[in-house]
């Protein structure tokens, strides 16, 4: 008799991870997903134990992976500014060649998920309150470091983190190439968080 084939937890999160970021989460069913993996309804529930409890397991793993967080990283050696500018520049260049475009997967939930499920609600916030944290951080070491003048960090780190669900949502309709960045460009600028770029 053979053995049944392993489950491979990761892999399937991976893969549902892909189908709620491209299809969203109201439109991915229990049945839907365990149908794409291959497996029963209950051995879904096993595996995961509830379509919420797997969005919060996928939305922290893309928190680890997702594209921006490996660019704002700053170091002694390197202008906040700069960092910033390049780090922009860098997610709108992988959004533009995004042929799913997908935008980013927790503000593409938002609509999906504020106002109608209580408990990823908060979740989802806390995601982006993390971002607004670090964005906030960013602000305050540049104007330590003479980069900016002294301003309302809330404020700013909240107007970055606008810019950046703007940009995820363009992302899907305005696919020319180099569009996504000068309107990220002008937006950098008038916030005065632009620095140069070496890639142009």
């Amino acid at each position: 008799m053979s053995r049944a084939k392993e489950f491979d937890r990761d892999a399937a999160l991976a893969l549902l991870m892909e189908e709620i970021w491209e299809h969203g989460y109201e439109a991915c069913s229990v049945n839907s997903m365990s149908e794409k993996l291959g497996i029963t309804r209950s051995s879904f529930y096993n595996a995961f134990g509830s379509k919420e409890k797997l969005f919060a397991e996928v939305l922290d793993i893309y928190r680890q992976s997702k594209p921006g967080k490996k660019f704002f990283e700053i170091n002694e050696s390197r202008s906040v500014l700069n960092s910033i500018t390049e780090s922009m520049f860098e997610i709108c260049r992988y959004q533009e060649h995004d042929m799913a475009c997908r935008g980013c997967l927790a503000a593409s939930s938002i609509q999906n998920i504020v106002k109608k499920n209580g408990a990823l609600e908060i979740i989802l916030k806390d995601f982006f309150n993390q971002n607004i944290e670090y964005f906030e951080k960013l602000i305050r070491l540049a104007i330590n470091r003479g980069e900016i003048e002294d301003c309302d960090t809330r404020i700013k780190a909240l107007s970055l983190q606008t810019m950046l669900i703007g940009l995820s949502e363009m992302s899907k309709i305005f696919r020319q190439k180099g569009e996504l960045w000068s309107i990220c460009k002008h937006s950098l600028k008038a916030l005065d968080l632009y620095g140069d770029i070496e890639r142009g």
